[in-house]
């Protein structure tokens, strides 16, 4: 449904719900080194952040999405982590609450799937210009195939088919989530899990939707970036998931923000839907809202622990700055001295290998 999509879009470009690969069981073995190609194998994903006031600690395990498709995520600390836990919050996430009941949603999705198509019937090589359609039909030959439907999309949801399509076919995976492992974790440990969600309320959807077919986003950009800079950035998208599985919290730290995510964003938070939604100043008020849940956890329990997406905590878009600004003393996983590692690891419970 679009205003969900771009409400899930929003957040993700900014760093506030990004879902991660989920890990499943696998066998044990070696850990890889970090290649050109995507890794593959047991990896042991980055290591935890410390936000400690006196003898209480919050531990966070950042969240990245996509990761490669054949990794197995050793899941020892993170359960160590949760064992020794009394809550476990979960990601960050939106509620989308209406006014209109179970049967007015049904009478919606018309207008909701509609809302994903261009105005007026048009198609892709009606709005954007001659270059960039050219490189859509190569793209869209090699990542989507014989598909003509979404060349009546919108370009924003057209570069979104493209850039999933060819996460899809580099060996990589963005549709599970790191979320489902721990809450697993959680409820083997009989650890309560907190969600932790900001409710957006939409008092007029149909007006909302409406407003999106009306004032949608200048997506021209966004669309540009996909067709021209995807593959080029493919690699660096790799190196990002490969990074995360192998606990390279350095590379994670110097690899370049992806630039055609940047155009997109700008794209669905200037446009006049995004305002009558609440979408431009959406990711404080979730950002915040996890701060709350935090600052309750440390203040109640000795330990906790809870997850963020990776550039909510490396990055202009940290929140780190924020909880150092609280008083809580923050330790990244790189920072944590070698002879001092023993002492500020989480108490130690039988571990396990995950895909």
């Amino acid at each position: 449904m679009p205003l969900r999509l771009l409400v899930a879009i929003a957040l993700v470009m900014t760093s506030l719900a990004v879902p991660a690969q989920t890990a499943a069981p696998a066998p044990a073995g070696s850990v890889t080194q970090l290649e050109a190609v995507t890794v593959s194998g047991v990896q042991p994903g980055p290591g935890l952040w410390q936000v400690r006031r006196g003898d209480h600690v919050l531990w966070i395990l950042a969240t990245l999405s996509p990761l490669p498709e054949k990794m197995q995520w050793q899941t020892a600390e993170v359960e160590q982590a949760i064992a020794g836990s009394q809550v476990v919050l979960g990601a960050p996430t939106v509620k989308i609450d209406t006014k209109v009941g179970f049967f007015g949603k049904l009478f919606l999705l018309p207008s909701l799937f509609s809302a994903r198509k261009n105005p007026d019937g048009a198609k892709l090589a009606d709005l954007v210009s001659a270059s960039d359609y050219a490189q859509w039909q190569a793209m869209k030959a090699r990542y989507i195939g014989r598909d003509s439907g979404v060349e009546r999309w919108r370009p924003l949801f057209a570069a979104l088919e493209l850039y999933s399509k060819a996460i899809k076919k580099s060996d990589l995976d963005g549709k599970a989530s790191v979320s489902d492992t721990v809450r697993e974790l959680a409820k083997n440990h009989d650890v309560p899990l907190t969600k932790v969600a900001y409710h957006l309320q939409v008092d007029d959807p149909r007006g909302a939707i409406k407003a999106f077919a009306r004032s949608g986003p200048n997506d021209l950009d966004c669309f540009h970036r996909a067709v021209t800079g995807l593959e080029s950035e493919l690699p660096l998208i790799r190196a990002r998931a490969n990074a995360w599985a192998t606990g390279d919290i350095d590379a994670l730290r110097t690899l370049p923000p992806d630039g055609a995510r940047e155009a997109c964003l700008e794209a669905i938070t200037e446009a006049g839907f995004a305002r009558q939604l609440g979408l431009s100043d959406l990711p404080t008020r979730v950002r915040d809202t996890w701060l709350a849940t935090a600052d309750k956890a440390l203040a109640e329990h000795p330990q906790s622990f809870a997850m963020l997406p990776l550039e909510a905590l490396i990055g202009p878009r940290s929140a780190l700055p924020q909880l150092r600004a609280r008083g809580y003393t923050v330790v990244a996983p790189d920072d944590v001295p070698a002879d001092d590692a023993a002492d500020s690891a989480p108490p130690a419970s039988a571990g396990s290998t995950a895909r």
